[in-house]
């Protein structure tokens, strides 16, 4: 199945997304509900068109993880660049994003006027936690993830390396795009993802060609810490695509959907209708 936060007329709904329309989902209980990859719902209302809906992030995680330097091409390209070589651990280490950085499928990606240098994209998968895990083996954590969506980790490489932290860089307001739903029945790990700039295929790798997989951090985050229906774990990425105001970022997941938002300067930004929440 296939589940979305949509607005519609103004209504924020939680939706089951069929090929050409939405069908709103009543008295939706959390995530910790699932059921055989099911959300529990007492009713469902009157479908609604794809072209009538306004997609929003899917879930706003009470934690936002991600995993960083996680494919090995991603990390040839950073040294590539002229910036320290990448040293990866013996054991997954993930950090974290602002939830107010996030935006759904159609929103604009706002880029700052005084962003110098590489601004780009990074295609990620991502997994939706579904229960609280807590000392997880492998299996639990296999078992405790919902579903999947695809994350667009937008990234201005210059403030990257120039602050002390990834404050600005990776969680000004819009950098986070993440959607269009979530789709429980699917292995990532089997999957393709292909990035396009403009229609053009700009960075095509294996899904799961990660150094640490989703259950590899599952297991090491929860040994410290607890993970609660709705987190988040943003995989990292193999590749970066440069973007600028004017482009269209296409994030195709195989299996799972598409991601698409456009790319506006500041001026433009201010007045772009975005729905954070």
């Amino acid at each position: 199945m296939r589940y979305a936060r949509v607005a519609v007329d103004g209504r924020e709904l939680f939706a089951a997304v069929h090929d050409d329309h939405v069908i709103e989902l009543t008295d939706v209980r959390r995530f910790g509900e699932v059921r055989d990859g099911s959300l529990t719902s007492t009713g469902r209302g009157e479908p609604h068109p794809l072209s009538a809906v306004t997609f929003l992030p899917p879930v706003i995680p009470p934690t936002f993880y991600a995993a960083g330097f996680n494919y090995r091409a991603h990390n040839r390209h950073h040294e590539d660049l002229g910036y320290d070589p990448v040293k990866v651990g013996p054991h997954p280490e993930v950090g974290y994003r602002a939830q107010s950085a996030l935006i759904g499928h159609g929103a604009a990606i706002v880029k700052p006027d005084d962003i110098e240098g590489r601004f780009e994209t990074e295609a990620e998968v991502v997994a939706v936690i579904g229960r609280t895990l807590r000392h997880a083996s492998r299996d639990e954590a296999h078992d405790g993830i919902f579903g999947w969506t695809i994350g667009n980790d937008v990234s201005a490489r210059a403030w990257q390396h120039s602050d002390r932290t990834l404050w600005r860089a990776k969680n000004a307001d819009t950098f986070k795009p993440m959607g269009p739903w979530i789709e429980t029945e699917v292995d990532p790990l089997k999957s393709s993802t292909t990035v396009r700039r403009n229609g053009a295929v700009d960075a095509q790798f294996a899904t799961g060609d990660m150094i640490f997989d989703p259950y590899d951090f599952i297991v090491e985050i929860t040994k410290y810490i607890t993970l609660s229906p709705g987190d988040v774990l943003w995989m990292g990425a193999d590749g970066n695509t440069p973007m600028d105001a004017g482009d269209v970022i296409d994030i195709e997941i195989s299996g799972i959907g598409t991601l698409t938002n456009h790319v506006v300067g500041a001026a433009a930004g201010t007045d772009a209708e975005r729905m954070l929440t």
